[in-house]
């Protein structure tokens, strides 16, 4: 891409910027939060918003670290991108 081949020793970020191409976690990102947005303008009784009301039983969950869900990613990038959860569902930002 770009002329260069992997011989050159080119690093990803440099031909990243060289191509004007967004980086893939902002990309994600960007992505999560369109998602949480239209979810949270539908309705309490559509069905994706049903599975926020699911409780988690508490209790042993194994050896391994948790795996983080998806209210603690979402709240993550909005830290990031310094929003609030009211301003995340305002289509005029």
């Amino acid at each position: 891409m770009c002329g260069y081949s992997m011989i050159d020793k080119i690093r990803n970020g440099v031909i990243r910027d060289l191509v004007k191409v967004a980086h893939i976690g902002d990309k994600m990102r960007e992505t999560r939060l369109r998602w949480f947005d239209h979810v949270k303008r539908r309705s309490m009784d559509a069905p994706v918003r049903r599975g926020e009301r699911i409780n988690i039983p508490e209790g042993n969950r194994g050896r391994r670290r948790p795996k983080k869900s998806l209210d603690e990613v979402i709240r993550k990038d909005l830290k990031v991108v310094s929003l609030t959860e009211d301003l995340a569902q305002d289509r005029k930002l």
